[in-house]
């Protein structure tokens, strides 16, 4: 959530900042225009008063010697301010021609922005507001003032500037302006940064509580944390909700297993007077062992409920374990039932600590059965009791000849003990509803158990942070795979 939030803070705020930038950018190059404008209109202005009074070419034939003197002020006035500043300036006539002009080949072209000027001009209007030039553009600024006399427009005072001192000030203003607007950004970055974790805090933790009491650790809370009041108000309630969700399910595990306690006592009164009936019946009466029979599975299924019940209660003792050692422990405790079977348990190990070894062997020392460790984080009476009840059920299906798998491995996260039975498998319909409770498959109901035996494995294993998984063996079989963290979890 927090990928997601705090890249569409930063886009609406970088969309804030660009939609002010934008305009004051282009607030700033008309105000640097607007003041070279003002400056060139003074400078026409000045310009158009030295030509007030030079005699225009119809009133005389010749110039007599004041009006030549005021010509020729004017002439070196457009002159000096040709090479002072470089910018071309003239006083040209109604018919274009020049009245003084600097340079003095100067002309008002046919076409273009100073034409457009020029004929404004004539008009009587003085040019005020000329097209904005753009730091990208190399064009000049035309500006153009009519010089009246009588009320009329006898000529047009007219200045083309260069605008390239008017690009660059209008371009180093840009550079501030965009300096300023990434260092806000800056700002605006770190806001966002913040104001999502203030936000996300309380829903991280949200999210990391419903994750540990999905998978079983009732006590997880969420603690006092920041965040909005919504947020808060949420985790107060999401507490209490935890609570009440965890008081209803010790009420249901207390009741299971006070009573699966209380029935084995009148169950087992049962069994006794029914054996005690069976040996007043006549012979040829087996009705007596059937209903005896049925009266021991209730009660196989009543230790059952009583195991889950403990196993869902009872609270996990994390440490260091090593694996391998609890392992071959537990395939060495099953062997002479699974001998009485005629089945065979193999155990194999394969870690970072060892090579990858066959089954066990009588000659194998002490010493060599020690360096085959395989550590991780588990409670090693819930594991135990955990992987008896998955090898329980593999040797339960497991066909007299062939063999029960026992592997331990390891990689950077996880140890995993897999075992792998030769029975007839399951197909996938089974696979997915297998570890459901008092679920049996219909080809297997005429095996002894409960259906309990892979649930109270998930529950004991769910406690210290473990999973257990099912699969498929080539070329058929059942893979049961129980797996706990290399690290300690979280809060351990």
């Amino acid at each position: 959530m927090r990928s997601r939030l705090l890249p569409l803070l930063i886009v609406l705020m970088a969309g804030v900042l660009l939609a002010l930038g934008f305009p004051l950018a282009a607030s700033q190059a008309a105000s640097q225009q607007q003041r070279v404008v003002v400056d060139r209109i003074d400078d026409t202005t000045r310009f158009a008063a030295l030509a007030q009074y030079v005699t225009a070419r119809d009133e005389q034939t010749a110039v007599d010697s004041a009006d030549d003197e005021r010509l020729h002020t004017l002439r070196t006035e457009l002159t000096r301010y040709k090479e002072l500043y470089g910018i071309d300036a003239g006083v040209f006539y109604r018919d274009r021609t020049a009245m003084a002009a600097a340079p003095a080949d100067w002309k008002v072209p046919d076409e273009g922005e100073l034409f457009d000027a020029y004929n404004s001009a004539l008009l009587g209007r003085r040019t005020h507001d000329p097209r904005q030039v753009w730091p990208w553009q190399t064009r000049k600024l035309a500006i153009a003032s009519p010089i009246v006399r009588d009320g009329d427009v006898v000529a047009v005072v007219v200045t083309d500037s260069p605008t390239g001192a008017l690009r660059s000030r209008i371009l180093h203003g840009w550079l501030l302006l965009a300096a300023g607007e990434l260092a806000a950004m800056a700002i605006a970055v770190l806001f966002a940064v913040r104001l999502t974790a203030w936000v996300l805090l309380p829903v991280a933790t949200l999210d990391r509580v419903t994750h540990d009491i999905a998978t079983g650790r009732m006590k997880s809370r969420v603690g006092t944390a920041g965040g909005p009041p919504e947020l808060r108000r949420l985790v107060r309630s999401f507490n209490e909700m935890a609570d009440n969700v965890e008081e209803v399910l010790d009420q249901q595990r207390a009741f299971v297993a006070d009573a699966s306690h209380q029935l084995r006592n009148p169950l087992a009164a049962l069994l006794l007077r029914i054996e005690l009936l069976g040996l007043e019946l006549p012979d040829g009466h087996d009705e007596a062992e059937a209903v005896k029979e049925e009266g021991h599975r209730l009660a196989q299924v009543l230790d059952d409920l009583l195991g889950l019940a403990l196993a869902e209660r009872s609270g996990s003792h994390l440490a260091v374990t090593d694996l391998a050692a609890l392992a071959r422990t537990r395939s060495a405790a099953w062997r002479p039932v699974a001998d009485q079977a005629g089945i065979s348990v193999e155990f194999t190990v394969e870690g970072e600590d060892s090579e990858d070894r066959g089954g066990e062997s009588a000659g194998e020392s002490a010493e060599e059965r020690a360096a085959l460790k395989v550590t991780g984080w588990a409670d090693a009476v819930a594991l135990s009791s955990a992987l008896d009840a998955v090898i329980d059920n593999a040797i339960k299906f497991t066909p007299r000849g062939e063999a029960v798998h026992v592997r331990v491995a390891a990689d950077d996260q996880r140890t995993a003990i897999s075992v792998a039975d030769s029975g007839p498998g399951l197909t996938d319909e089974e696979l997915a509803r297998i570890g459901d409770r008092f679920w049996r498959s219909a080809r297997h109901q005429n095996v002894h158990g409960s259906g309990l035996g892979l649930s109270i494995a998930r529950a004991l294993l769910s406690q210290g942070g473990g999973a257990i998984s099912y699969g498929r063996r080539d070329p058929h079989g059942l893979e049961v795979i129980l797996t706990v963290p290399r690290t300690a979890p979280v809060g351990v």
